[in-house]
């Protein structure tokens, strides 16, 4: 098992190059791409700026203002802005401060080609043609039908 620390005490004193009153927490990076914890303190920003990888900023506390392209908008605790590739993007605080959790993925957007489009899967019915209805689904009942589980299965893999 592998733990990483982030948060209070966890964080480089100087914050992320481009930033002012940001300090930044490493969780992961690798070729896939890198995962980091922000936290804007008073009247903070990251100037805006360009990446090649696509990036989510989700906000985990507090509040403050993101950019994307021409756009500012205010955001909360809970919300997530998408920082599309090569597109002009920052974000700030005014007199409240925020945590972000930023996750940059390397490499170019693929979901196009993978069929996902405003957050919905493709769904491919068997032979590999698109299934475009949903389906039919319910719970059932607690003593209905065969078990959920077959212990003689074992494990799920």
């Amino acid at each position: 098992m592998e733990i990483r620390r982030f948060g209070f005490g966890h964080r480089r004193p100087d914050g992320p190059p481009g930033t002012r009153g940001v300090r930044a927490a490493l969780i992961h990076s690798d070729a896939r791409g890198t995962v980091s914890e922000l936290a804007f303190g008073r009247r903070a920003l990251i100037e805006p700026h360009t990446n090649p990888n696509s990036t989510w900023f989700l906000v985990i506390e507090g509040g403050g203002f993101v950019r994307v392209a021409d756009e500012t908008e205010r955001v909360f605790a809970g919300e997530a802005v998408l920082w599309p590739a090569n597109v002009l993007h920052g974000a700030s605080t005014d007199l409240s401060e925020m945590r972000a959790i930023v996750i940059e993925f390397s490499g170019t957007d693929d979901a196009a080609m993978r069929g996902i489009l405003d957050g919905a899967a493709l769904v491919l019915a068997p032979g590999g043609s698109t299934a475009g209805d949903k389906g039919d689904g319910g719970l059932t009942s607690a003593g209905s039908g065969s078990p959920r589980y077959d212990p003689a299965e074992g494990e799920p893999r």
